[in-house]
């Protein structure tokens, strides 16, 4: 179920809201948890069980390590928390890698293994470093483990982070889930995040993506150099506005039931470095992999060539992470091979240089990084990188460049100008002009603003339009 579908929008949620409000305080949780346990099975009720094995792995082996610690016996808190990141990633590896491998040693001469047709449960990635992260806080004794195995099983579950994040941190949570409140300002902020995620995903995800998979599929005779830079631009703005869109929605959808959870993006297009986009970009994935495998690693503590493994280490698990497939390993590397070069030298050079030629840097860097990311086929990959560079044979504009580029141009600016916090500075600014005047407008203003927001997204909706959320593969 997409938090994007007439289904989540009008049956599910009203549901979900209306149980949750009328029940007593001692149930909200399991109300919570119930829900979400649905609105998972929805798409792939078999799958619930594998979630529901990884949180009574982490329940059990939480409060074990809790109990050696306690006592005293690291050793055996260590094979306790040892076991439910083994079991658990075990599961991940299982489901989401087993394959790759497989077909990957299928390749060497008299060697066939049978693959196994399985599908890719949703949100796996998601949920097990969740599991993994509330394993490893209670054997660090940051977080005290959840004796309430309904609790934490709200906690893994949530419904709004449960797909594709952002990765919430138990002990960011663990509080909420036994003593938050619930208010009407909370709840109108919910609602105002939500709209605008879902602003972000139908009016401008879908449209970047809609261009992206028509020019990714062109012909060579109407493709053209321009055309594979406008589809390469397509994709970024369509990852950005589909992932982030969610991020809102997710955000918004818990402060509805009295969670906050922390951001997940801060602008990452306007970025002068892409050591600052990484600062930007998926906050709670950049952050997860320093504080759970490059700080634990040594981080850069221990010499150069240590800081190099470690950042080696992490970005091939990030790459990864993100698919079992060569393209996202070769992503993840890509990102290693720039970080270091600029960690090495070129960091200084762009904090000198002019903003906007530091800024036209990372950007080519971001883009063609999502080229790398969006083709899982080498044969596609390589098309790309060839057209983009004219090596495929392409002229540079024909007729159908002008035709798509008075088509979508101007959309695309405005998806670039979205990507920035300049609309949100001048929504800020007309609200405190209005506010000086009669601060009763300001509250209208706004809500007129989301409803009408509300209304054209449900209009795109209705109509049955393309609809994917790319994190969801994940």
């Amino acid at each position: 179920m997409l938090f994007s579908s007439i289904t989540f929008l009008f049956a599910f949620l009203p549901a979900v809201l209306l149980v949750y409000y009328i029940s007593p305080r001692a149930i909200k949780n399991f109300v919570l948890m119930f829900f979400s346990l649905i609105f998972y099975a929805w798409g792939e009720p078999k799958y619930v069980f594998v979630m529901l094995a990884s949180i009574i792995v982490g329940y059990v082996m939480g409060l074990l390590t809790d109990y050696y610690m306690k006592k005293e016996k690291i050793k055996a808190a260590r094979w306790m928390v040892a076991l439910a990141v083994i079991i658990n990633l075990g599961i991940l590896f299982f489901f989401k890698y087993m394959g790759f491998f497989t077909e990957n040693i299928n390749k060497i001469p008299h060697i066939h293994i049978k693959a196994l047709e399985l599908s890719l449960p949703l949100g796996i990635s998601f949920y097990t470093f969740q599991i993994l992260t509330y394993s490893v806080d209670v054997y660090r004794q940051t977080a005290k483990p959840q004796k309430n195995i309904i609790n934490l099983a709200t906690y893994i579950t949530l419904f709004p982070q449960l797909i594709a994040g952002p990765i919430v941190r138990y002990e960011t949570v663990a509080k909420q889930l036994e003593e938050r409140k619930e208010n009407i300002d909370d709840f109108g902020e919910g609602v105002r995040r939500f709209v605008t995620g879902l602003g972000k995903k139908v009016l401008i995800a879908n449209m970047a993506g809609e261009i992206f998979d028509t020019l990714s599929k062109l012909p060579n005779e109407q493709n053209t150099v321009l055309l594979s830079w406008i589809c390469s631009v397509a994709f970024t703005l369509q990852i950005y506005f589909d992932f982030s869109g969610y991020s809102d929605m997710a955000i918004g959808l818990g402060r509805m039931f009295g969670f906050r959870f922390l951001e997940n993006f801060d602008y990452p297009y306007i970025s002068k470095s892409l050591t600052e986009f990484w600062r930007r970009w998926h906050i709670s994935l950049s952050s997860w992999f320093k504080d759970y495998v490059y700080i634990p690693l040594g981080g850069n503590r221990k010499g150069k060539a240590k800081t190099y493994r470690n950042l080696f280490v992490v970005w091939f698990l990030t790459g990864f992470w993100h698919g079992a497939s060569w393209n996202f390993i070769i992503w993840g590397l890509y990102y290693f091979v720039l970080l270091m070069i600029e960690k090495t030298w070129l960091l200084k050079k762009l904090e000198k240089a002019p903003k906007f030629l530091s800024h036209l840097y990372a950007l080519f860097f971001i883009n063609f990084g999502w080229v790398i990311f969006a083709y899982d086929k080498w044969g596609a990959l390589k098309s790309a990188v060839k057209n983009m560079f004219g090596f495929g044979g392409l002229t540079v504009f024909n007729r159908y460049t002008a035709y798509m580029l008075l088509s979508y141009g101007l959309f695309l600016i405005i998806a670039f100008v979205a990507a920035t916090p300049y609309p949100r500075l001048l929504a800020g600014k007309f609200i405190t002009k209005i506010e000086d005047k009669k601060s009763s407008i300001a509250g209208v203003v706004e809500g007129v603003f989301i409803i009408c927001v509300m209304l054209l997204s449900t209009a795109f909706l209705a109509s049955e339009a393309f609809n994917p959320f790319l994190y969801f593969r994940f």
